[in-house]
């Protein structure tokens, strides 16, 4: 059965911070940020958007009212939940207003959990192929002010609509996982901030990297020279480079050179966003599918998912004929163009800005402009409540 991603779509904050601007105030060399790192701009998040928000802004883009009778399952993959207990998809199947009839989980592990809903979505379909799954990644990533993550935060969403007889790619059904108990990267329950080990991290990344695709090579017997083009998981974009030269290291450098060519592609939207967590390897997929020139039809595409802790995935996809067609890039510029640059004082107030933790209620000021379809505008007696405009 033909099972993959039929329709894809995106959603930031409409408030952005200028790397070089915030390496000059913390007395960084700017091309730390903008080439050891790869980033240009970084998304904030104020008080009026969480993960469930941002959720349901990109899923309010892509969604008809045939998707929202067809979709009977909707998968939240995220790390930026926002209770212990009630999933973040059930707001948003309320959000956007899906049929009641349908199962609303969100997903946990790291920065793979809406690889885990699109693995989950596909068994879904493959046993009720007349039904469509909405998969969410949605995330915020948030280490603090003069922290040596700072420069890698970032907020934003990715909404996939999985069904039979996609339109835009379909995902091969021969993928390989790999889990390993390892300590790089993780939030305990008392903090806000995460808990990172950015060497190790590193290291725990790229090594997974080449032993998933040396399994996933054996098991498939698919070369480099099978894909067209690669995309991975983007803690930050420099990321998406160590990670071609990490599979290419044993084959003749054309290999590493052609990768390259479009790795430029992938790596264009999340350059503007940062980290989105969950969110990142398919901004990646889309900004390729986006940016990049046409690829041929049934052009395979690889995929490399990563959350630490550790789990890791290598995977992969094919182009259906006229994708191009079924995607929003116009909207999608126009989300990015469309923000408004925070000095790095604003910023600075934004991110030590928090809601209440003593279940006091608050009333959210959300008098700003673009701020989405959809935001939380208050919260009372411990539920919150979100808007859509």
């Amino acid at each position: 059965m033909d099972i993959g991603i039929d329709k894809i779509g995106f959603y930031t904050p409409n408030v952005y911070v200028d790397m070089e601007k915030l390496a000059e105030v913390r007395g960084v060399d700017p091309a730390k940020y903008t080439i050891g790192i790869g980033q240009e701009k970084m998304a904030i998040a104020p008080l009026y958007h969480d993960s469930v928000s941002l959720a349901a802004n990109a899923a309010l883009s892509i969604l008809d009212d045939e998707d929202r009778e067809k979709i009977d399952f909707v998968l939240f993959g995220s790390e930026s939940g926002v209770d212990h207990s009630k999933s973040g998809a059930v707001w948003v199947h309320h959000l956007t207003g899906i049929q009641n009839e349908a199962r609303c989980v969100e997903l946990k592990h790291a920065c793979y959990g809406a690889t885990a809903g699109i693995k989950m979505a596909m068994g879904h379909v493959a046993l009720n192929p007349d039904k469509k799954v909405l998969v969410l990644g949605a995330d915020i990533a948030k280490y603090g002010l003069n922290t040596g993550g700072e420069p890698t935060q970032g907020a934003g969403a990715v909404a996939m609509v999985i069904s039979q007889n996609p339109r835009i790619l379909s995902l091969d059904n021969d993928s390989a996982p790999l889990t390993r108990n390892i300590s790089d990267f993780w939030r305990p329950l008392h903090s806000d901030v995460p808990v990172v080990d950015g060497k190790f991290s590193n290291e725990a990344y790229l090594g997974m990297l080449k032993d998933v695709w040396k399994a996933y090579s054996k098991k498939t017997q698919r070369e480099l020279s099978d894909f067209e083009a690669m995309c991975f998981h983007l803690p930050y974009t420099k990321m998406g480079k160590k990670a071609i030269q990490a599979i290419t290291e044993e084959v003749d450098e054309s290999e590493t050179k052609r990768f390259m060519e479009s790795y430029h592609s992938s790596i264009f939207y999340n350059k503007q966003v940062g980290n989105v967590y969950t969110g990142s390897l398919y901004l990646s997929l889309l900004s390729l599918l986006e940016q990049a020139p046409e690829f041929k039809e049934d052009a395979r595409i690889g995929l490399f998912s990563y959350g630490s802790g550790a789990v890791g995935e290598f995977f992969s996809g094919v182009l259906k004929p006229d994708y191009k067609k079924f995607l929003k890039k116009d909207a999608h510029e126009s989300v990015l163009d469309d923000r408004r640059e925070l000095s790095i004082e604003e910023y600075e107030t934004i991110l030590q800005q928090s809601l209440p933790k003593n279940g006091d209620d608050i009333d959210i000021d959300n008098e700003q402009v673009n701020v989405g379809k959809a935001y939380l505008s208050s919260i009372k007696g411990n539920v919150r409540n979100y808007t859509v405009k």
